[in-house]
């Protein structure tokens, strides 16, 4: 996030698109709230009428896939009518007259024959947007989990360059991350193409230093996607998986493509805190701690590091999962495995890692500190750009629409997205062990428009069988006008009916390599004779 959680309140203008803020987020959301009882406005763009667009001032449901024609739409809108900030443009900004080359073409009328978003819509959106004091965008992976993804993120990205609505308090680009500690894990390097604080493997002089820290030799080649491996198994080029806190036999996309590559491969090893479906596949099992049984840090969302302490010693055989991983290391032969507490762990953090420079445990017990912070008085920076951009100037990017991998056809007629539900998290392994929250629910369903439940002839509580190119599964029907007609949506945490043995494994974005779980082409069949 370029901006702090607590700097929503005080923004006078919020997008949020792709992020159902109240179910995967609520305390950001209680945020957004504050803001809105102090005047804010509240646009949400998304196909469903979810809480958080119940609490818009504006809601529109865009098409599956068109984000970045209706924000083209909007950039298109701005220009014309000499809402942009020209003077942030000159100052802090190249590519300029490319980017205002690329969006001509996005007229009002193009972008609502693109997205179906009406073009008043999108000119009073716009305006909005653009003469607001502070404009914030929020956004979460509706908008990320596409062939589309790096393009959408780029096109936001580009709308708030373009109306200087960047390097303020409560403006900013703010995407919202899926658990507590996955901006840190990221900051960590758990991607294939990153050491700690994002310094590239591929740089030779960064490599040195990790190889000299580290104590041995360390490969220049970028690694594999979690796609990417189940793709590898498959193709006989990956014989070994370490799967630490993740459950992707429910998480992943084509999960009967997943379920046999878990078979397949030589040698599997799961760390986790419960005995998910993917552990129940592996050679090993490695009990890991809980955070309410562990000392170390959390960074959030918004960058900012935080320190946790255990309540309890780890139960049974359970470990920290630091600990865990020393012991692996030192097992394999490895060297730098000596850490005797979460502390020692950080300091070498620190120490490698300029973002993370100037924080050091016992400031962290009295201050709250965002990376990047470089030295030790260093304050931390709640909000990033406000005096240039890394980069030296922000560099605008033309970007042109490119449609969902997966269009609906003759056989499969609707278009799924799949997302979370207030009482349960991710895969439910956690959640779906909670009496109270599987009192509140604890069943699959599928959400339909009532003029699509009325073609197929089926009723609210009625059983449907959802089938896409990839697999099947037997759901529930919720019949709401709160969806866009022709669109259905499944929440994906329900293994007994998984979603993502619908959703497209085949389908990735070609930078980041996300999958897109947002859009997939099915088909529906009414179950004759059985009602829920």
């Amino acid at each position: 996030m370029t901006n702090s959680v607590p700097e929503f309140e005080d923004a006078d203008c919020i997008l949020i698109t792709g992020s159902n803020t109240t179910s995967s987020h609520p305390l950001i959301a209680s945020r957004v709230m504050k803001a809105k009882e102090k005047g804010a406005k509240i646009i949400v763009i998304d196909p469903r009428k979810n809480h958080i667009a119940s609490l818009a001032d504006i809601h529109v449901k865009q098409n599956l896939g068109s984000d970045v024609a209706w924000i083209n739409g909007l950039m298109h809108i701005i220009l014309k009518e000499g809402w942009q900030n020209q003077t942030f443009i000159d100052e802090r900004t190249e590519g300029f007259e490319d980017l205002k080359k690329a969006v001509e073409a996005y007229t009002p009328e193009k972008a609502e024959e693109i997205s179906g978003i009406p073009k008043e819509t999108l000119r009073e959106i716009a305006e909005l947007y653009a003469k607001s004091e502070k404009s914030s965008i929020i956004y979460c992976m509706g908008i990320t989990q596409h062939i589309t993804g790096t393009d959408n993120v780029k096109s936001l990205a580009n709308l708030a360059m373009l109306t200087g609505q960047i390097g303020r308090p409560s403006t900013g680009v703010n995407p919202l991350r899926g658990q507590n500690n996955v901006q840190g894990s990221t900051d960590m390097a758990a991607i294939p193409n990153k050491y700690p604080g994002y310094q590239d493997v591929t740089n030779d002089e960064i490599r040195e230093k990790f190889e000299k820290a580290w104590g041995g030799p360390l490969s220049p080649k970028v690694g594999l996607t979690v796609v990417e491996m189940i793709n590898a198994i498959e193709e006989g080029k990956l014989k070994g998986l370490y799967i630490l806190g993740e459950n992707p036999m429910i998480s992943d996309p084509d999960s009967t493509h997943v379920e046999k590559a878990l078979d397949d491969v030589e040698f599997l090893v799961v760390q986790d805190i419960f005995l998910t479906e993917t552990a129940k596949k592996a050679d090993v099992v490695l009990p890991g701690a809980s955070f309410a049984e562990k000392d170390g840090t959390y960074t959030g969302t918004d960058r900012r590091v935080q320190k946790i302490r255990k309540a309890i010693d780890p139960l049974g055989e359970a470990k920290p999962d630091w600990e865990i991983l020393c012991l692996v290391g030192k097992a394999l032969g490895g060297k730098g495995f000596d850490f005797q507490s979460p502390r020692e762990v950080f300091d070498e953090l620190a120490e490698l890692t300029p973002i993370y420079h100037g924080i050091d445990y016992d400031r962290i017990e009295k201050e709250i500190i965002h990376w990047p912070c470089r030295e030790k008085d260093d304050p931390g920076s709640p909000y990033l750009h406000k005096d240039g951009f890394a980069r030296g100037k922000g560099l605008f990017t033309p970007i042109e629409y490119k449609p969902p991998a997966e269009l609906p056809d003759d056989e499969y007629p609707y278009q799924l997205t799949t997302g979370r539900l207030p009482f349960h998290y991710h895969t439910g392994t956690m959640t779906r062990v909670s009496p109270s929250l599987t009192h509140e629910i604890n069943e699959a369903y599928i959400e339909l428009h009532p003029q699509d439940a009325k073609a197929l002839g089926v009723k609210h509580g009625e059983r449907v069988r959802v089938s896409s190119r990839r697999g099947a599964i037997e759901v529930k029907v919720l019949v709401t006008s709160g969806i866009k007609q022709g669109v259905a949506f499944i929440p994906f945490h329900f293994a007994e009916a998984a979603a993502n043995r619908l959703t497209n494994s085949a389908a990735l974005d070609p930078i980041a390599k996300i999958p897109e779980y947002k859009v997939c082409a099915i088909k529906i069949e009414k179950i004759n004779g059985r009602e829920g």
